[in-house]
């Protein structure tokens, strides 16, 4: 390798280089013989490989790290001229004593780099350029470097079959062909066998396709996801192009850290290069990549929509023009109505509609400057029809651009209504034509408004025989009668959330939330009265919650009503407001939605790619500062992580990672800590949850002196396996399960310690005496119990049975004994619910006066049941009558347990009866 600090001259590519920036590195190289070829590496396994072995004896090449900048002269730039595509050598660019030199073929940018010496001109392969010079200087080229030079050409100009190929790019092959360039080794190349994950990886571009209408312009956008790099991305691009003849297709993959864009188009209304200029990438007119940081799957996709939408050339149709849905107005509303219309809705005319034979037909429009007239003049009771402008013209669907600027501008109509049959689908307004023909004139230009901010498009499919075998009847007639009434009011109606997430995870959840696009109070109303339903109303939150016959709830929230007046395909407005909606939620994954308004009922509806993380069993937010916005977002992502056995992604993890670093959590009241930490201690196995907690650092949120040990470990999965058992005993009997991990949690804290938890959580009153007094008191008999055996059943009742059911399961739990675990699940089976069948009435009827006496001898009673020395009503009055006579006597003695009244029944430890098995 010669030395790199002798040459002055460098020549260099941008990253990841492809053949075509190989093989313009080798033409440079013969115009500049004594230069250093810098190659950049790159992320393509053929093209590495073909370098390494074909290609070292052919370049003066220099590893960058050997290069002396300081002694670099002249600069020679080769098939591109962005400054961010050609990595360290920018550093050079703002240096006054270098001389650039530019070879490229990418179409001009605001930001080139400038040259002192350029060659520019707009052809299929970059190599062309510079083999058009080496023919031109008639310097000699060897077989071996004719054959690398028309592999470029090959290569970018997909074998001559893409739109961008030029007549130069023939000439330049045909040249090279004379040269001696062996097609078959070039053929060999291009035609590159994909590897088994590659055709994995193409199955799940194939299978997550979604087709999109923009602008009037059918193209395809396809996202997968991967954890690691998989090489030739661009190559699989290319062939789902072939396979599926799409117009333009825009891949989107998340390949570890980094988002990865490739597109291809045919059409020249999308000119990729363009489009995927304004995220930092670049490339031709039907070939173009991007690479984002920083950013999520979700983010990256509807920053690429946004740019489709400011950059995709308009097809002028008025079904690609107009607003939609009409906002209408009857004939006979007041001019009232009509102002409060044109406020609600921020228009400026409406279209006027009379109802005949069940049909609005458009009868004229009014505008605002007719209604602030009206009302300045108290006319605001006069029907809208005495003021409405009647010479109206319409269009069709189908109508161009040129038929609806003629209409709206000859006939100075503020407002054109869209007919299709005899239905108003949308309309073209004044505003609308002046954002359509600016948008024209000035396309590309980044303004603020005019383009919608948040489009709108959804992966949809059918699902409704899936819901017929997940869901039960009852269940199932009740979704299609709640998108029922939702239609009969004009509203659309989804059932959202964790309950579609489960649908598809096969599990059962029976918590119903809808979304209504509309008024969610109004539907409540009508449809609770309908089913004799309860209805509890948030009216500041527009929500609702429903309470059927059978104690069912429903859970209803009502979604923003949107009206969008920038021109739109009716889809996308009406699936606006849903998605609003759905983007505040935490995780991909809770994103999906199922219509279920009567025409499109069991419509699957998924924005933010849900079904995939779902299938790659992934916890995912939505956005970058979701942690920010909402930090209690990471228990959540724990919980549902452990609970569905899914992984928290990559960017999500270490996003988390970051909120912990920033501290986020101080800020978070203790109540939304504590109802976080409840939910996850509610969880069927909490034990992973906590030990992930801990992964993240966060049981310092709870309080800095919990530290998971193995002894914590141990006793939380113990506490599981202790609730199981007492749940299949079906006592009937609630208790608060997280209480019981909690107590574990902060079983190693001191009194003092505990207090503080409890004041930081903000735990009720109830609550904090079960932690701070009943846990040690807990404790305390703990100790007693483990060092006092063997024990009569009647010892053991004594001590524990003052004490709830959450301390109990706490101590089965956390014992080490073998005999006290026995102990308490005889106390839960037999000896907690053990009475005597006599009463006061019985020693009354004795002649036992009135008194203590009553409740000692009562007492005496239930410890010798408890004990098993009696059995019967019968031995209870007679070991009463004795016990009586005894505390007469002046020599009595007062412990029942003297008493031999009746002999103690066989059995272990002090004649209990037979123990129920331990948990």
């Amino acid at each position: 390798m010669p030395d790199a600090s002798d040459k002055p001259t460098v020549i260099t590519t941008h990253i990841n280089a492809d053949f075509d920036a190989l093989a313009s590195l080798l033409a440079a190289q013969k115009l500049y013989p004594d230069a250093l070829v810098a190659f950049p590496g790159s992320q393509e396994k053929n093209l590495r490989n073909f370098f390494i072995n074909s290609m070292v004896y052919l370049l003066n090449m220099a590893d960058i790290k050997d290069i002396d900048f300081s002694r670099i002269k002249r600069l020679v730039l080769v098939d591109t001229r962005q400054p961010n595509r050609i990595g360290k050598f920018a550093e050079l660019l703002d240096q006054p004593d270098i001389e650039i030199h530019v070879y490229d073929h990418h179409p001009p940018m605001a930001n080139d780099i400038r040259g002192h010496h350029e060659v520019h001109q707009l052809t299929g392969a970059n190599v062309t350029l510079l083999t058009k010079i080496l023919q031109e200087r008639k310097i000699e080229i060897t077989p071996d470097e004719a054959t690398i030079l028309c592999l470029g050409i090959y290569e970018d100009t997909g074998s001559f079959t893409f739109p961008s190929t030029t007549a130069d790019d023939f000439q330049a092959a045909a040249f090279l062909l004379n040269q001696g360039a062996n097609l078959n080794v070039v053929a060999g190349l291009i035609d590159r066998e994909i590897s088994p994950t590659q055709v994995a990886l193409l199955n799940d571009m194939i299978q997550a396709a979604v087709p999109y209408s923009i602008n009037g312009i059918e193209l395809t956008l396809t996202t997968v996801s991967t954890d690691d790099y998989i090489p030739e991305f661009a190559v699989l691009v290319h062939k789902m192009l072939k396979m599926e003849k799409f117009n333009a297709i825009f891949a989107v993959a998340r390949m570890g850290k980094k988002i990865y864009i490739v597109a291809r188009s045919r059409v020249p209304e999308v000119n990729v290069g363009e489009i995927l200029a304004g995220l930092g990438g670049g490339g031709h007119a039907y070939a173009a990549a991007a690479t984002i940081r920083g950013k999520t799957l979700v983010q990256a996709e509807h920053l690429l929509l946004e740019v489709l939408f400011r950059h995709v050339a308009f097809r002028r149709r008025a079904r690609d023009l107009m607003s939609a849905p009409a906002i209408t107005l009857d004939f006979s509303a007041s001019c009232r109505e009509a102002g409060q219309l044109l406020t609600r809705y921020n228009v400026n005319a409406l279209v006027v509609t009379r109802q005949q034979n069940g049909q609005k037909d458009p009868v004229g429009f009014i505008t605002r400057q007719i209604i602030e007239k009206a009302l300045y003049h108290q006319l605001e009771n006069v029907a809208v029809h005495e003021y409405m402008s009647t010479d109206m013209a319409t269009v069709g669907p189908d109508a161009d651009l040129t038929e609806i600027q003629d209409k709206i501008i000859e006939n100075k109509q503020r407002i054109l209504p869209v007919i299709e049959g005899e239905a108003i689908v949308g309309v073209v307004t004044r505003t609308d034509l002046l954002n359509i023909l600016v948008h024209q004139s000035e396309r590309g230009a980044k303004r603020e408004g005019d383009l919608r901010p948040d489009p709108s498009y959804a992966r949809a499919r059918p699902v409704l025989k899936f819901m017929r075998e997940r869901l039960s009847a009852q269940l199932f007639d009740c979704l299609r009668t709640i998108g029922q009434v939702a239609h009969e009011l004009g509203f659309q109606a989804y059932v959202v959330g964790g309950f579609v997430r489960d649908l598809f995870l096969y599990r059962p959840n029976d918590d119903i939330d809808i979304v209504i696009e509309g008024d969610g109070i109004a539907f409540a109303r009508k449809y609770g009265k309908m089913m004799g339903a309860r209805v509890h109303t948030h009216a500041k939150f527009g929500t609702a919650v429903l309470t059927l016959a059978e104690g069912f709830k429903i859970d209803v929230a009502s979604a923003r009503m949107e009206y969008y007046q920038f021109p739109a395909a009716l889809p996308t407005v009406e699936m606006s407001s849903i998605k609003l909606d759905l983007f505040r939620r935490d995780f991909t994954v809770n994103t999906l939605a199922i219509r279920l308004d009567p025409g499109r009922f069991g419509t699957l509806i998924d924005f933010f790619a849900a079904q995939r993380d779902l299938k790659d069993k992934v916890i995912r937010v939505l956005h970058n500062l979701s942690f920010v916005e909402d930090p209690t977002r990471v228990f959540r992502a724990i919980r549902f992580e452990q609970r569905f056995g899914f992984s928290i992604g990559k960017l999500t993890a270490g996003l988390i990672q970051n909120a912990v670093k920033m501290d986020f959590f101080s800020r978070l009241s203790g109540r939304r800590v504590f109802a976080e930490l409840r939910q996850i201690l509610e969880e069927e196995t909490p034990a992973p949850a906590i030990v992930r907690l801990n992964d993240f650092d966060l049981l310092k949120v709870i309080h800095p002196s919990i530290q998971l040990s193995k002894e914590l470990v141990t006793d939380l999965s113990a506490v599981t396996g202790v609730l199981s058992w007492y749940d299949l005993l079906f006592l009937g009997e609630s208790y608060m399960k997280w209480a019981v991990y909690f107590l574990v949690l902060t079983r190693s804290c001191d009194a003092g310690t505990t207090v503080e938890i409890c004041s930081r959580l903000e735990l009720a009153p109830r609550y904090q005496k079960i932690f701070t007094q009943e846990r040690f008191e807990a404790d305390r008999c703990l100790y007693w119990l483990e060092r006092k055996f063997p024990l009569k059943n009647s010892k053991v009742f004594s001590r524990l049975s003052g004490f709830k059911t959450e301390p109990l399961l706490y101590l089965m739990a956390v014992t080490r004994s073998e005999q006290v675990k026995r102990a308490i699940s005889l106390f839960f089976t037999q000896l907690r619910n053990t009475a005597v069948e006599m009463s006061g009435q019985d020693l009354k009827e004795m002649g036992v006066a009135p008194g203590p006496i009553y409740r000692d001898t009562l007492q005496a009673v239930l410890e010798a049941r408890l004990d098993g020395r009696l059995q019967s009503l019968e031995e209870e009055l007679a070991f009463a009558r004795t016990f009586v006579g005894r505390r007469r006597a002046p020599a009595e003695k007062p412990l029942s347990a003297e008493l031999t009244a009746q002999p103690p029944a066989a059995g272990p430890e002090g004649g209990s009866a037979p123990r129920e098995p331990e948990p």
